[in-house]
């Protein structure tokens, strides 16, 4: 898999472009995106200063952020994070941010240098819905916000300090939580058990919709929630893109729990076809996508590069 659009929607707004010179878009359906594309004359930072003195853009409900240089694949976002930090007045009603809507042929995912974006949580306390695409060098420090209830973080391979600041998280009204983990190929460092304060449903009690997904540890990520109590609550349970093969859906196959979820996402497995068939027939309704049936030696996430 590879990520080859942009958003077209975010936090329950349509996403569009936006350049110098156009006006802004209807603040109640839409929100705009920045991005520089390589040799271009302006910086991102030029863009967004002209973004921020367009008439009523005190209004504006949220923003994606694009790819950010033009000269350098290897550019940290700091002087991004430093103009939205910057604009926080500007920007009173922000609610949705999606730092990092950059796709494969802007740079690879693997290859995406973030940083620490700790200060735009405390610059914007009322986000409602964040999305961070990249791993690399990223940080999300404390997470405290009783606004927050969309989070979602996409990599090729999470550091495991990232996913253990989710898991420390004190975040009373997440409702979608969505990790892309990724693979050791590319820098994923943590296993199943830096996942476990989920487990008992605690930790997010308002929670919906969990992904734990792209991840090489799928089978032991589905062993160890399979029965747990978090899935009380869920709606929807994603182990998606990652290796799961007949080991863990076995596990998901013999838990009551998983029965009594509205949906269960499964697509890129490595499942037999005995029991994907099971799996097919579970109870809840089960997305096991086009590529089921794999029986390579060598199984991969499906966003890794």
């Amino acid at each position: 898999m590879t990520i080859n659009e942009h958003l077209t929607a975010f936090g329950g707004f349509d996403v569009v472009a936006w350049t110098p010179g156009e006006p802004l878009p209807d603040p109640a359906t839409t929100i705009c995106r920045l991005s520089v594309e390589w040799d271009e004359a302006q910086s991102w930072e030029e863009k967004f200063s002209a973004f921020l003195a367009l008439p009523g853009v005190e209004a504006t409900p949220g923003l994606v952020v694009g790819w950010w240089s033009t000269d350098d694949t290897e550019t940290e976002p700091t002087a991004v994070v430093e103009a939205l930090v910057g604009a926080h007045a500007r920007l009173p009603g922000l609610q949705a941010l999606f730092f990092g809507d950059i796709t494969y042929e802007e740079n690879e995912v693997s290859w995406i240098m973030n940083t620490d974006l700790s200060p735009l949580l405390a610059a914007y306390p009322a986000l409602r819905h964040l999305g961070v695409r990249g791993g690399n060098n990223l940080s999300l420090g404390q997470l405290d916000s009783g606004h927050l209830q969309t989070l979602i973080v996409q990599a090729g391979g999470l550091p495991v300090n990232v996913v253990r600041e989710v898991m420390n998280a004190r975040l009373p009204n997440l409702e979608h939580l969505e990790l892309y983990l990724g693979t050791e190929n590319y820098g994923a460092d943590s296993s199943a058990a830096d996942l476990a304060p989920l487990l008992d449903g605690h930790l997010f009690p308002k929670l919906s919709y969990l992904g734990l997904k792209n991840s090489d540890h799928q089978d032991e990520i589905a062993q160890m929630i399979a029965d747990a109590p978090v899935l009380d609550s869920l709606h929807t349970l994603d182990l998606s893109l990652g290796t799961l093969s007949d080991d863990g859906a076995l596990a998901l196959l013999g838990s009551q729990r998983v029965r009594r979820l509205t949906r269960l996402d499964l697509r890129h497995h490595y499942c037999t076809p005995e029991v994907s068939a099971q799996l097919g027939e579970l109870g809840p309704e089960v997305n096991l996508g086009d590529d089921q049936n794999r029986d390579d030696d060598w199984r991969f996430v499906a966003l890794g590069e």
